[in-house]
């Protein structure tokens, strides 16, 4: 209500005609027992890993009246010897998480009278920021097994000529993984840019390959990643990509200024020197997954073969009330994917134990798929 006592809602306001009748994206953040819908990694930061970031905290704190390393110049450096491939500053560019590095790419190449192409069931945040961008979204279906024909993609890419094409790998809600052929057929068919979201890159199983190996032949190639899973670092809000230099050029022209803060800067790079340590913590989350697709497929459930942090599972004819069952015994998972099937964030061995015994109970009354 404003000071006047007139009482007004979003629609009296004038909003963008293409806003209308939209909802914010967001998982639903509920006081559980057991929390296992975000893709969070469930291993907090260890107490010497904590006490450094303390530390590079306070260091920074003392000059917090000046603005930050605009470039980000340090962390960039940090983040390209992490993802090694030749790569070095002027290739890597960091945000506040990987949204704000998507949002970035599309308001650089994207835009009205522009056109994005993603391949469905994937991570809906793609066509949510590509419609805030004023850009036309083209949805194309995943294959069985929820991959993708790379002879269909072809097609697809010659028929609409994109200006930018997602690619998500591991594939965020099933978990899918793409072999580098089909990244290469696409990129050298897409007369625009091709985005290859890897945020959960650090938890394919041994031997699946990166699409970073493929940036030197590929100048119009961008690889998304994330400190938020393997790293820890989800309430820090890091995200960055590694791409030709021209690429990093284009997007500093949209960037805001500072947008990096100095804070969030010394964390990322910190947590960069405990790299080692957080990823031991995602050997265990990989062994994990590997035991809960086996135990759900034991149980009868179709399960996505998964190189996430995550497993997709179902087939239920009704997995609203699957989802509520769960919920009632203290286990909140994610109500996203194809219809009658679930997607379960790989959690510490107690969470999964529980989330065990939960959907145990809840299938025997006759659930199951």
């Amino acid at each position: 209500m404003t000071e006047t006592g007139t009482e007004i809602s979003i629609d009296d306001l004038p909003i963008r005609d293409d806003l209308r009748g939209r909802s914010p994206y967001g998982a639903p953040q509920l006081d559980v027992p057991v929390a296992l819908n975000t893709n969070e990694n469930p291993y907090p930061p260890s107490e010497r890993l904590a006490g450094a970031l303390a530390g590079a905290v306070a260091a920074t704190a003392a000059g917090l009246n000046r603005y930050p390393d605009r470039d980000a110049v340090r962390l960039r450096a940090g983040l390209a010897a992490y993802l090694g491939h030749g790569l070095d500053t002027r290739g890597v560019w960091a945000a506040n998480g990987s949204n704000e590095v998507l949002l970035q790419i599309l308001q650089a190449f994207g835009g009205p009278g522009r056109t994005a192409m993603g391949f469905e069931p994937s991570y809906s945040m793609h066509p949510i920021i590509t419609g805030v961008t004023g850009t036309g979204w083209s949805p194309q279906q995943r294959g069985p097994g929820f991959g993708i024909d790379p002879d269909a993609a072809v097609a697809a890419i010659t028929r609409e000529q994109p200006d930018i094409v997602f690619l998500t790998s591991p594939n965020n809600p099933t978990g899918t993984a793409l072999p580098l052929e089909v990244i290469e057929r696409v990129a050298a068919a897409a007369p625009g840019m091709v985005v290859v979201d890897e945020a959960y890159a650090e938890f394919r199983r041994e031997g699946t390959p990166s699409a970073l190996s493929l940036l030197p032949d590929h100048p119009r190639l961008i690889v998304t990643r994330t400190m938020s899973k393997a790293f820890a670092l989800a309430g820090a809000r890091v995200g960055y990509l590694a791409a030709h230099p021209a690429v990093v050029d284009a997007l500093q022209l949209v960037r805001l200024p500072y947008h990096l803060s100095a804070v969030t800067q010394a964390v990322a790079a910190t947590a960069l020197d405990f790299a080692d340590e957080l990823l031991g913590a995602v050997k265990q989350l990989r062994e994990e997954r590997d035991s809960l697709v086996a135990w759900l497929r034991d149980r009868g459930h179709a399960v996505a073969d998964s190189d996430a942090n995550f497993v997709l599972f179902g087939e239920f004819a009704d997995r609203s009330a699957v989802w509520r069952g769960l919920l009632d015994h203290g286990v909140l998972i994610r109500e996203v994917g194809p219809p009658g099937w679930l997607r379960v964030t790989v959690g510490t061995p107690d969470e999964m134990a529980a989330f065990r015994t939960a959907l145990t109970g809840v299938t025997a009354g006759g659930g199951q798929p």
